[in-house]
């Protein structure tokens, strides 16, 4: 009977638990999305930076050790999480494709035509979005057709114009307290304060972490600047979770806590050198813990690998909706649990100014790395990151040869072919174990993993960016989204309709008429004697349609 009772109680959890989808009132889900961090907080060992909010979720939650992101820089990471696709399978890559860091009206986007972008084949990029094929959509359309409002707070940075059918709304003052009180909630609340560019953006606000106790990876000098960057770093960490109390305090107080799942991650590793942009673990390894109603599982820590592309499948999964088939995402939890990952794989091609191609297998313990430009140092200048104090005073360092031992490692002037790291002895991966006979048979194992994984996605980072942008906008030009088809069917319901293929619809009814939130089209309307319909259509990295009347 006791044999019993253990088999029985993972199946009562299953079916008697709200997130499995089995109960008629739906449950909330709260993103809370923090930038540019690893999983460095006190739930994961750190004893230096004080987290109490995200260590009691972590304790009332699942904790997730091997979390990682596709790519280790924000838009084609967050690319990945909207659509549930690997960036380079669909050409989002490079990193950014244009200004949609925050949604914008579709006669508000603008694109330049040089920005000081060349690609490895010498040409000029131009800013532009990303067109995947037309079955792809954000996964947030899916919600809104289930009837879930979905909201915000406000980060988006695609790769494309947010659609302005992917959100109810997008603000920085959006709320899930603006939810109908008739609908649950999707909402999403990014945080900047652990931003790279928090770290000057932030240098005069009170240090909250001695820099005397930070801990310097061994891929840095211990010097004065490193010490009180890491310390900012630290110090923008404490000051994020305070945030984060604070809004888990609101569901509480409003009643909701227990009807929300939070989930809570990070868009990609850490903000220093070697770290954001890296695509080994310090570039992609991130915290990830999901707080269920009821504290269910509470203090878990689950070790299997998931991809932060994971997150949107994951979410349908738990609300009872099954993902689409074609998403290379996997549910890790809910209904539709899939088949656990052996490794989760990384990419690396143009930052901003700088390119390079990199490639990355990871299995929680060891660190695959293939570098197809192998001729570039793997620190290239970077405008952007060289506003950091450290970064630019270890670039000076380096010039003047004032680097020594692991500190100078990662300022190689060229890259091995591959690279190979054990995690467990070598948690900062500065000695690479690729020539070492005793690891040969693993390296295959990885190696071949990498090839298979690249075939498999026809990997579009051997393309030179100019062509992947010529395959979405023919001759530089953006193609433009028909407009829309009104049409009264045979039930006096009104019917819309659009020619371009994978193009969504949206509309807007009597006295919403003009305002920035669209009814995402899923289903006939019921339409009244002296209606007014407006509605237009939009496909991903396409120019909207013109706003067409019904009356």
């Amino acid at each position: 009977m006791a044999k019993l009772r253990l088999l029985l109680i993972p199946i009562l959890l299953i079916s008697c638990n709200p997130y499995f989808g089995t109960k008629e009132e739906k449950l909330n889900i709260v993103w809370i999305s923090c930038e540019d961090m690893g999983p460095i907080l006190g739930a994961y060992g750190n004893d230096i930076i004080k987290t109490p909010n995200l260590d009691k979720l972590a304790s009332e939650g699942v904790m997730y050790t091997n979390a990682y992101s596709t790519v280790g820089v924000c838009a084609p990471s967050r690319f990945s999480i909207i659509t549930g696709m690997y960036s380079a399978r669909l050409g989002a890559h490079n990193m950014r494709s244009g200004d949609f860091h925050n949604y914008k009206t579709p006669e508000q986007v603008s694109y330049r035509q040089n920005i000081g972008v060349i690609d490895k084949a010498g040409v000029n990029i131009p800013e532009y979005e990303v067109v995947p094929p037309e079955y792809v959509k954000p996964f947030t359309e899916i919600l809104r057709k289930e009837g879930y409002y979905c909201a915000n707070n406000f980060k988006c940075d695609y790769q494309f114009n947010a659609p302005f059918t992917a959100w109810d709304e997008v603000s920085s003052s959006v709320s899930f307290r603006d939810a109908p009180k008739d609908k649950p909630f999707f909402y999403v609340w990014n945080t900047l304060i652990t931003h790279e560019s928090r770290i000057w953006e932030r240098s005069n606000e009170p240090l909250t972490v001695d820099p005397d106790e930070v801990i310097i990876p061994d891929y840095f000098p211990d010097i004065p600047e490193v010490r009180m960057d890491i310390a900012r770093k630290y110090s923008n960490i404490e000051a994020m979770d305070k945030k984060v109390g604070e809004l888990i305090s609101q569901l509480e107080s409003d009643g909701l806590l227990e009807k929300t799942i939070i989930m809570f991650w990070s868009d990609h590793g850490g903000n220093l050198l070697r770290q954001k942009r890296a695509v080994g673990n310090t570039g992609l390894h991130v915290p990830l813990i999901v707080r269920y109603p009821g504290k269910l599982n509470a203090g878990t820590v689950e070790n299997r690998i998931v991809s932060l592309m994971d997150l949107g499948p994951t979410v349908l999964s738990l609300l009872g909706i099954k993902p689409p088939d074609f998403y290379d995402g996997i549910p890790f939890a809910g209904k539709f649990d899939g088949p656990k990952r052996k490794y989760a794989f990384g990419t690396a091609d143009r930052f901003d100014e700088s390119t390079d191609m990199q490639r990355s297998v990871i299995d929680g313990r060891y660190v695959y790395i293939k570098n197809f430009m192998p001729n570039l140092p793997l620190i290239y200048r970077n405008k952007y990151r060289e506003r950091i104090t450290m970064n630019s005073k270890l670039i000076e360092m380096d010039y003047n040869n004032e680097l020594k031992g692991d500190a100078s490692y990662i300022f190689m002037k060229t890259k091995p072919n591959e690279e190979f790291y054990d995690l467990k002895y070598d948690p900062y991966e500065v000695n690479n174990l690729i020539l070492d006979s005793k690891y040969s048979v693993l390296i295959d194992e990885f190696r071949n993993a990498l090839v298979i994984f690249q075939e498999e996605i026809n990997d579009q980072g051997f393309i030179p960016e100019n062509q992947l942008v010529q395959s979405f906008w023919p001759d530089f030009i953006q193609p433009i989204t028909k407009n829309v088809i009104f049409n009264v069917n045979e039930l006096g319901l009104l019917e819309l309709t659009c020619d371009t293929k994978g193009a969504s619809i949206g509309y807007q009814v009597g006295k919403n008429i003009g305002g920035e939130s669209w009814e995402l089209y899923h289903k006939p309307i019921k339409i009244n004697k002296n209606d007014e319909i407006v509605a237009r259509a939009i496909r991903i990295g396409f120019k909207a349609s013109e706003t067409k009347t019904f009356k």
